[in-house]
């Protein structure tokens, strides 16, 4: 009988994105700009909801709790990401990581229900305008809002149980800037098969599901649009969900890319390139989207900033 010797890795080395010095700094640079404008624009927008009563309706009620996500979102792995920037050793500990995996899909899943309910709510307000606050009440609202975050951190659980169960013998250096699925799936001596599977059908199934809800009802919506007589009317009704269908559009388009493929398929540099996408970028996107676009969160921002100047003028 052979006897081998296995050594537990308590602990992971991220490689981070670029070995270069000179590289790594600026990266360092342009993602906690990124990362700080990110927070400052998502975190204006709740404040902007919470402080306007006019604001306080389920679309808004929804967008809030979107931009409350994209702050946890990014600071579950931009940290990380940034350390790496400016150290050439960044470590995690294995219970660290599968805790930053657990946390990064159950967001990643929480997002994508919540686009989908926000479609959702568009559908009845541009579809079933006369009974628009009867199917879509603040207690229906806070109920979907609420079911959108247990359903995202329930769907990544069956994986995570499954990881926490892996063997982790060596190599210990993570091939990217925070725990993906696949990066330890490869670091693992034990079989992956099972959690592989099972991982990549729980975020398969939530992606997809989700997206082709989120289809469905900008299906409806637009056949409702192309009925309507005026083209003004077209131009105003479009307008009011023009702000969503760019945010799904980018964020399920990078996350279809980077998941729903098969496992083997997977390129460890292609993976960090998409991951800085929608790991850095969309979150910094969606609150610009959502305040250049649209007319009420201009409007509630400048109503905002005259108020905050008014009060200023008093006191000094």
């Amino acid at each position: 009988m052979e006897v081998t010797n296995e050594t537990t890795v308590t602990e992971f080395i991220f490689l981070g994105l670029s070995g270069v010095p000179q590289l790594r700094l600026t990266l360092f640079v342009m993602f906690l700009i990124v990362y700080l404008l990110s927070l400052m624009g998502n975190t204006v927008i709740i404040l902007i909801i919470l402080m306007e009563s006019t604001l306080q309706t389920p679309m808004y009620i929804f967008l809030g709790n979107l931009s409350f996500l994209e702050i946890w979102y990014t600071t579950t792995t931009v940290p990380k990401l940034l350390s790496t920037c400016l150290s050439q050793v960044v470590t995690i500990s294995v219970t660290g990581c599968i805790t930053q995996y657990y946390f990064f899909f159950s967001m990643g899943a929480t997002e994508c229900i919540l686009l989908a309910v926000m479609a959702y709510d568009r559908y009845l307000a541009i579809c079933n305008p006369l009974r628009y606050s009867l199917l879509m009440s603040l207690q229906i609202c806070l109920r979907l809002s609420t079911g959108s975050w247990i359903g995202g951190f329930v769907a990544p659980l069956p994986p995570t149980i499954l990881i926490c169960y892996l063997n982790f013998c060596g190599p210990q250096k993570i091939n990217h800037f925070f725990c993906d699925s696949d990066p330890i799936f490869k670091l693992s001596c034990s079989d992956t098969f099972v959690v592989e599977a099972l991982g990549y059908t729980c975020t398969s199934l939530v992606i997809l599901s989700s997206f082709l809800l989120t289809m469905s009802s900008y299906g409806h919506i637009v056949l409702t649009i192309i009925r309507l007589s005026s083209h003004e009317a077209r131009k105003k009704t479009f307008s009011t969900c023009a702000s969503h269908l760019t945010v799904v559009a980018i964020y399920y388009g990078t996350i279809i890319f980077a998941y729903v493929r098969s496992p083997a398929s997977y390129n460890f540099n292609m993976g960090k390139v998409v991951s800085v996408f929608y790991c850095v970028v969309t979150p910094l996107i969606n609150p610009f989207i959502y305040t250049l676009r649209n007319k009420d969160v201009k409007k509630a921002f400048s109503k905002t900033l005259a108020r905050n100047r008014l009060f200023w003028t008093r006191n000094m």
